[in-house]
């Protein structure tokens, strides 16, 4: 049995669809598994992934957390290991890493940990980032997402027998183009079947940078581009986002569509997919929409260059760079033909290197050797 642990608050994000996604991947490489998402009661993220989870037939438990100093998180996932019979406990997260350590001491498993990317700046992330490095060193495996945080990994001292890369996938026969009806999504919202749809997928926080995907917009709508800018998630900055739209007149051609269970429609209905982050691991987003056949803009952080090739299969450019943001985003939409290229060329670049089966396989291979071990 393989516990992916979790922590959640407001919304989820690419964890969970790595996570969620891999369960019949799992059974037929011989593993049962579940997963343990710690968060408040009555968190919206965790009713949206509980939806997915059940979509998928994935095991999913709440554990009701209220905060650093909740005790009894460590009792309920104690008596979820016992319960479960747990072999290995895989963490997702700082505190999901904590927990495990001190779990062990109860309960005799193994302890694995995927490093996802250290993203999220707060005022208190700092420590929890320190705590997740320290914990890090004594867990039996490290996983990381790219090749870039594996180094990091390697830097903290875990020694190369202990970490391993291993991309994030996606299921190639879940985000296929040809399965969804472009017209109908758009009907739906309102938007004419010639105009160009922009897409962007993340947590609206300041590390997405949104706010620079509305200005490029507000840019090429002056210039005379039929464009309608799409972006679907739920966060902090979903305020200054809609006030940013409207303070540039763009509440029309700005849609914040919220939290979605699946955004394979909205990845369907659309002709570009956009990723403006400053910080990133590797996204899964961004993979989804490379299956889908979208051609992507995306700024060239963490392990993004790593998947897209500039002018082969997407484009790329510097993080904060409006102008650049711009310059890229005009010549896909001015260019049928290379938006097919791309788009094409991206989807290739799923089926040969970022699979879901092919990211499960290197984790059995792990789960296989710490058992023998």
């Amino acid at each position: 049995m393989v516990l992916q642990v979790r922590t959640l608050a407001g919304a989820g994000g690419g964890p969970d669809s790595a996570i969620l996604g891999s369960g019949d991947a799992l059974r037929a490489g011989g593993y049962a598994t579940a997963a343990a998402y710690m968060c408040r009661r009555g968190d919206p993220g965790y009713a949206s992934c509980r939806r997915r989870a059940e979509a998928c037939g994935y095991p999913l438990i709440a554990i009701d957390d209220r905060g650093p100093l909740d005790a009894m998180v460590l009792y309920r996932l104690w008596a979820l290991c016992e319960r479960l019979d747990v072999a290995i406990w895989h963490g997702h997260d700082y505190k999901s890493n904590v927990v495990g350590l001190l779990l062990r001491r109860l309960h005799p498993m193994a302890l694995v940990s995927t490093v996802h990317g250290w993203v999220t700046h707060t005022a208190r992330t700092p420590l929890y980032y320190a705590i997740d490095r320290w914990c890090l060193r004594r867990y039996d495996h490290v996983l990381s997402v790219s090749a870039e945080l594996d180094a990091a990994v390697g830097a903290l001292g875990v020694p190369a027998g202990r970490r391993r890369m291993v991309g994030n996938g996606v299921d190639s026969e879940r985000f296929r183009r040809g399965a969804i009806d472009r017209d109908r999504w758009r009907v739906r919202h309102g938007i004419a079947a010639q105009r160009c749809v922009i897409a962007a997928v993340g947590r609206l926080s300041d590390e997405k940078r949104f706010e620079d995907l509305i200005d490029a917009s507000g840019v090429l709508m002056g210039e005379g581009h039929d464009i309608q800018l799409c972006i679907a998630g739920e966060g902090p900055r979903r305020a200054a986002l809609q006030a940013r739209s409207d303070w540039l007149g763009l509440r029309d051609r700005v849609l914040l569509l919220g939290l979605l269970d699946d955004p394979t429609e909205l990845y369907g209905a659309a002709d570009v997919f956009a990723l403006s982050s400053v910080r990133e691991g590797m996204p899964t987003v961004l993979l989804e929409a490379m299956a889908m056949s979208l051609p992507v803009v995306a700024s060239r952080v963490g392990g993004v260059p790593s998947a897209i090739h500039d002018g082969e299969n997407g484009l790329l450019y510097r993080c904060t760079d409006v102008a650049a943001l711009v310059d890229a985003l005009r010549r896909l939409i001015g260019d049928a033909a290379l938006r097919t290229r791309l788009g094409s060329a991206a989807r290739r670049t799923v089926e040969e290197r970022f699979t879901l089966a092919a990211r499960v396989r290197a984790e059995v291979a792990v789960y296989d050797a710490l058992l023998a071990g």
